[in-house]
């Protein structure tokens, strides 16, 4: 039985994840810095949960060892330098220095779509130097890089949703910006088959862009958000998009919001560069993945099935089914 142990397991990925392997002849540990954050995981069979105030090389090495293959998934959206390096470039390094140290050889880094050292944010410049620091350690490494990610629960077209309920119009940073969204199970089936089966061997040393089927704009994908949630009537609200001057202003604004912004700079400045496939590395389709459109995904967990569904419903009300 295989021992897998996973950094930012508590995550919207990560927690898909655990449910895949959890239906695996595998034994899981997920390391988190609070237990509570792991009440969501606790139920599922074979599943460990380790607390760690820190991690840096030693406690990493304490963790790893024992374990067959490790799986990173830490990661930040916002912050500033100091707090991206931190978690992006610190954190690998620690963690090469711990698998050297106890001799574990198998990682399966989660990176980002977009990583680049000439990227224009810190985020994307961030990725590329912790991708760096992993393939310069010598590991049996196998790299993920998804676009944006969707599914129940995302902190995505969820907050989209949620805003056009709230404000009869959106005004939007970034409205051209075009994404590749990539199913959250999808993601997960992925580093599943990088880890064991038929893909496996094949993964070591592979950087897979994890994409969806379907390109769509910002603004597209907001509009997609409010007509899935059945807002205004299933016709969401209208979306228009903002010039730089005043996108830049709108993301400075939510920056000084209290929690998690709903938007930086940093993020505006990524948004620069189209999130979709280079084309010129493997795909989900080389682990032997379908990826999933998001039109047939996202309205069952927005809660509007679609005109089709709802013309179903209809028929079936009439008894044509």
């Amino acid at each position: 039985m295989k021992k897998i142990l996973i950094l930012g397991g508590t995550g919207f990925v990560g927690a898909h994840l655990c449910e895949k392997l959890a239906q695996l002849p595998c034994r899981i540990t997920v390391v988190t810095r609070r237990r509570e954050n792991a009440r969501h995981l606790q139920m599922l069979p074979m599943l460990d949960v380790a607390v760690a105030n820190e991690l840096n090389s030693a406690s990493l090495a304490s963790l790893i060892d024992g374990h067959d293959a490790v799986i990173n998934l830490i990661a930040i959206l916002h912050g500033n330098e100091a707090s991206f390096d931190k978690a992006h470039v610190q954190l690998p390094l620690e963690l090469t220095r711990a698998c050297q140290a106890v001799g574990q050889r198998r990682l399966i880094h989660v990176s980002s779509l977009g990583a680049s050292l000439d990227a224009p944010s810190m985020y994307q410049r961030s990725k590329a130097r912790g991708e760096a620091v992993l393939q310069s350690a010598g590991l049996d490494l196998s790299m993920i890089r998804p676009s944006v990610v969707f599914g129940a629960g995302d902190k995505f077209l969820n907050v989209f949703a949620k805003l056009q309920k709230v404000f009869p119009v959106i005004p939007l940073a970034g409205s051209q910006a075009r994404f590749q969204p990539v199913w959250v199970e999808d993601v997960a089936t992925a580093i599943v088959r990088c880890l064991e089966g038929e893909y496996a061997q094949a993964s070591i040393g592979k950087i897979y862009e994890a994409c969806g089927p379907d390109i769509f704009t910002l603004k597209e994908l907001v509009q997609k958000a409010g007509l899935y949630s059945g807002i205004n009537e299933g016709k969401g609200r209208p979306v228009f998009g903002l010039p730089d001057a005043l996108g830049q202003l709108q993301a400075a604004m939510m920056e000084l919001a209290p929690g998690e912004p709903l938007m930086s700079r940093d993020n505006l400045a990524a948004m620069k560069v189209d999130n979709i496939s280079s084309g010129q590395m493997p795909g989900l389709r080389a682990l032997g993945i379908e990826p999933a459109a998001l039109d047939a995904i996202a309205p069952s967990y927005l809660g509007q099935q679609g005109l089709r569904s709802g013309l179903m419903a209809k028929r079936k009300t009439a008894g044509r089914f």
